[in-house]
C-alpha cells in the first residue's frame, strides 16, 4: 500500500500564519508598505481560504476582499476572480509566489520560534505519521507548499519524516503526475494507492485520468474545503469522505473498506 497525504488541511493548520504571509505580501506588492491589517478582514479571509490552491493566490485573496468583491462570488468564481486581479495589477504569479516565499524566509531566519507558533499539527497526526515513518510504510506527503518549510513543520513537531519523500510545489507538476510517477517508481498498482487531500477539485483531476481510476481518494472533512465540498464528495461513488477522528487512528480503519 502507497499512502499519499495532502500537508495543510490534512496534517497541519497554518491559517494563522497564512493569513500573516497573504497581508505582508499584499502589502509589499500592492501598497509598497506594511500597514496593520483592518480587524475585519481575517475572519472573512479564514472563510474563504477553501478557494487558494497555492501560495501565491492568498495575497490575491486579500485584495479581491479589500476590492469589495463579496464572499459569495469569491466562493463562486474564484478562478475568473484571480485572474481579473492579476490582469489588472501587471504582476506574474511566479513574481507573487516569490515575493511570499521570500517573506516566509526572511521570517524564519529572524524569528522562527514565532513562525512556527502559528502552525499546529491536528490532534492524532503527529504520532500516527511517526509511526508510519517507524514501520517504513510506503508513505509520502505531496503538497503545493515549499518542501523546505513542510519539512521544517515536521521537524518541529519531532517527525523523522524522510525529506526525500516530500513533494512540494517545486516539482512543478501537478498531484495526479506525482501519483503516476510514486506508483511507476515503487511498483505500486493503482489500486493499492490512497491519497488524503482537503481540496476536492484535485480530487476530481485525479479522479478524470483514466489511468489512475483505482486509486482510493479521500477528502479530509477537517481541512480546508466547504460544506458544499463535503456535500459533494459524499455523494461521489469515486471520492471517500473522512474524518480526523478516523485517520488519526489507523490506516486499516479506514482504507480496508474501499477495497
Amino acid at each position: 500500500m502507497l499512502l499519499a497525504l495532502d500537508f495543510d488541511g490534512v496534517l497541519c493548520d497554518g491559517m494563522l500564519e497564512y493569513w500573516q504571509v497573504a497581508w505582508r505580501t499584499y502589502c509589499k506588492v500592492w501598497l509598497k508598505s506594511e500597514i496593520a491589517a483592518p480587524l475585519d478582514i481575517a475572519p472573512i479571509f479564514y472563510q474563504l481560504r477553501p478557494v487558494v490552491e497555492t501560495g501565491w493566490e492568498m495575497p490575491v485573496l486579500v485584495k479581491a476582499i479589500l476590492d469589495g468583491f463579496a464572499p459569495s462570488e469569491i466562493l463562486t468564481n474564484w478562478q475568473a476572480i484571480a485572474e481579473q486581479i492579476i490582469a489588472t495589477s501587471s504582476i506574474e504569479p511566479n513574481q507573487l509566489s516569490t515575493s511570499l516565499d521570500a517573506i516566509r524566509d526572511r521570517w524564519i531566519e529572524q524569528d522562527l520560534d514565532s513562525w512556527l507558533a502559528l502552525h499546529r499539527f491536528y490532534p492524532g497526526v503527529v504520532p500516527r505519521l511517526q509511526q508510519w515513518v517507524n514501520e517504513s510504510a510506503l508513505c509520502f506527503i505531496i503538497t503545493t507548499k515549499e518542501a523546505r518549510f513542510t519539512a521544517q513543520l515536521l521537524a518541529d513537531a519531532g517527525v523523522d519524516f524522510p525529506r526525500d519523500r516530500i513533494f512540494g510545489k517545486e516539482v512543478k507538476c501537478p498531484k495526479y503526475q506525482t501519483l503516476e510517477e510514486l506508483a511507476e517508481k515503487h511498483q505500486v498498482d493503482f489500486s493499492q494507492i490512497h491519497f488524503v487531500e482537503d481540496r476536492l477539485k484535485t480530487l476530481i483531476s485525479v479522479k478524470k485520468r483514466p489511468n489512475l481510476a483505482p486509486v482510493n481518494l479521500y477528502l479530509a472533512d477537517w481541512g480546508y474545503n466547504t460544506a458544499s465540498d463535503r456535500d459533494l464528495a459524499q455523494n461521489d461513488p469515486r471520492i471517500h469522505l473522512l474524518s480526523l477522528d478516523r485517520f488519526a487512528n489507523s490506516v486499516s480503519s479506514w482504507s480496508q473498506e474501499v477495497q
